[in-house]
């Protein structure tokens, strides 16, 4: 019988013969044993495959993890400068709104002085902008000096009068204001004093057009000066 007739047998009967004869059966596995694992070296590299898996499962979640925190940390940086961007623009913004509100007011005061704006109108802008920048009302107050105390007849004293906390501030609200204008102010005041009995704490003129003479009679007198409202620090 040559070779191939003989292959051919073998895979014929083999599997009849394994099931029916123990004995070839053990010869058999013990024959090929060496060619495949057994089962707990098929158990062992199962578990070790697992742990690997593991392993891979929990680096990858542990990366995924890192770059989502990356990722956060680098959104609220972004936030935080796209934040400070809007402010600082919002601040340039009203910066370069005050600036030009302020030029307005300047041309107004021209306007008053020449008679194309009337002085309340004036008045009334600056006022607005420290009741809105401190939250206090400015009082209009007009009184009749009957003695002629400050215009040296008897006449009609107004000026504008503040009470914040306590503390009574008097101002002068102009759209120019000479030496003259001045020392008539210190006497309102002292007028205003006199007729409540109370001295102020704060005598104050804002106009953005003060003499310089003016300047001089009010740094002698204690009477700040102010180009504008907006250059109020605090009241």
């Amino acid at each position: 019988m040559n070779t191939e007739l003989l292959k051919e047998a073998i895979r014929k009967e083999l599997p009849d013969l394994l099931r029916t004869d123990p004995g070839l059966r053990a010869y058999i596995l013990e024959l090929t044993r060496q060619e495949y694992a057994g089962r707990e070296e098929t158990q062992d590299r199962f578990y070790q495959l697992l742990a690997e898996l593991r392993r891979d499962r929990e680096e990858q979640n542990r990366k995924w993890e890192e770059q989502n925190h990356k990722w956060e940390a680098n959104q609220a940086e972004q936030n935080h400068k796209w934040e400070a961007n809007q402010q600082e623009l919002l601040r340039l913004h009203e910066a370069i709104m005050a600036q030009a509100q302020k030029h307005d007011r300047s041309i107004g005061a021209l306007g008053s002085r020449w008679g194309l704006q009337s002085e309340k109108a004036f008045r009334d802008a600056l006022a607005g902008i420290l009741e809105k920048n401190f939250d206090v009302q400015v009082l209009n107050v007009n009184e009749y000096d009957d003695q002629g105390e400050v215009f040296g007849r008897p006449d009609q004293v107004e000026l504008d009068v503040i009470i914040k906390n306590g503390l009574l501030l008097i101002c002068e609200l102009k759209s120019s204001i000479d030496k003259a204008g001045m020392y008539i102010f210190e006497r309102k005041a002292r007028f205003y004093e006199k007729r409540h009995g109370r001295q102020a704490n704060r005598l104050i003129v804002i106009s953005p057009m003060i003499d310089a003479r003016a300047r001089k009679v009010a740094e002698r007198l204690g009477i700040e000066t102010f180009g504008d409202s907006i250059l109020v620090e605090t009241l």
